[in-house]
């Protein structure tokens, strides 16, 4: 049977990384994993914007696609954004078997107000749900 496979981009948090695999399970009722292997993002790090182009992270996460790959979720904590815009929550693309989300720009703390656990994991659940497994949308 195929997979939802979520693929760590860098360093994010185990927790919630387990917990979004069982929300993405239950939304979508597909079995769903956390892929052994991990991405490092720096390939896409352009100093200019300080910010990692979301395009380049899902091109290279194409060749990470498995014959058990339903779809494939890059998870990541790093600021996203595609040259036309400031920056992106994530991207997906179209008709594809790739999606990305950021949780730098979910966070409460990003926006100088205290961390809330629960509303994290809300925001990256409807972000991973819209630039997921059903994205038919490139960028927000």
């Amino acid at each position: 049977m195929k997979v939802l496979q979520l693929l760590p981009i860098g360093e994010f948090d185990p927790g919630l990384l387990r917990e979004l695999g069982r929300a993405m399970a239950e939304t979508f009722r597909v079995p769903c994993e956390i892929a052994r292997l991990r991405l490092d993002p720096e390939f896409a790090y352009h100093g200019e914007r300080q910010q990692y182009h979301s395009s380049e992270i899902l091109q290279a996460m194409q060749r990470l696609v498995t014959m058990d790959s339903w779809r494939v979720l890059g998870v990541t904590a790093v600021d996203l954004y595609i040259p036309i815009l400031t920056f992106v929550f994530g991207e997906a693309q179209i008709g594809g078997l790739c999606g990305l989300v950021s949780a730098h720009r979910l966070r409460q703390e990003f926006y100088g107000l205290p961390p809330n656990a629960e509303m994290l994991g809300q925001r990256l659940l409807k972000e991973a749900v819209h630039h997921g497994p059903f994205a038919c949308r490139r960028v927000d």
